[in-house]
C-alpha cells in the first residue's frame, strides 16, 4: 500500500508545480486552489508512504515522480524544450526511481 501512496503522492506534486506555474502567470484563486490542494494532498500521502516504506526511498522517489512528471507537463502543455539530451536525463531519473523500487 506504501507504494501505492508513494505514486499517488509524486502525482500530486505534480499538481502542485503546475499549480505553482499558473500562479506565476495570473494570481487567480483557482491557481492557488490547485497549488495549495497539490501540496498538501502530496505531503499527505508522502506522509502516508513513509509509514511502510524507508524514508530515503520514499523521498527519492516522491521528488523523482515529481520531477519526471514536472518535465513531461512542461513539454506537453507549456512549450518547453524536448530536445533528446533533455529526455534522456528525465529518462535517467525515472530509471533511478524504478531502480529504488525494485531493490526495495
Amino acid at each position: 500500500m506504501g507504494w501505492i501512496f508513494l505514486m499517488f503522492a509524486g502525482m500530486f506534486e505534480i499538481v502542485g508545480v503546475v499549480g505553482m506555474n499558473q500562479i506565476n502567470k495570473a494570481k487567480t484563486i483557482r491557481s492557488f486552489s490547485i497549488f495549495i490542494v497539490g501540496i498538501v494532498m502530496s505531503f499527505a500521502l508522502l506522509s502516508l508512504a513513509m509509514k511502510s516504506l524507508p524514508m530515503g526511498t520514499s523521498y527519492a522517489v516522491w521528488t523523482g515522480i515529481g520531477t519526471v512528471g514536472g518535465a513531461v507537463v512542461g513539454m506537453l502543455y507549456y512549450g518547453e524544450s524536448s530536445d533528446w539530451k533533455r529526455i534522456m536525463f528525465i529518462a535517467m531519473v525515472l530509471s533511478a526511481a524504478v531502480g529504488l523500487k525494485l531493490i526495495s
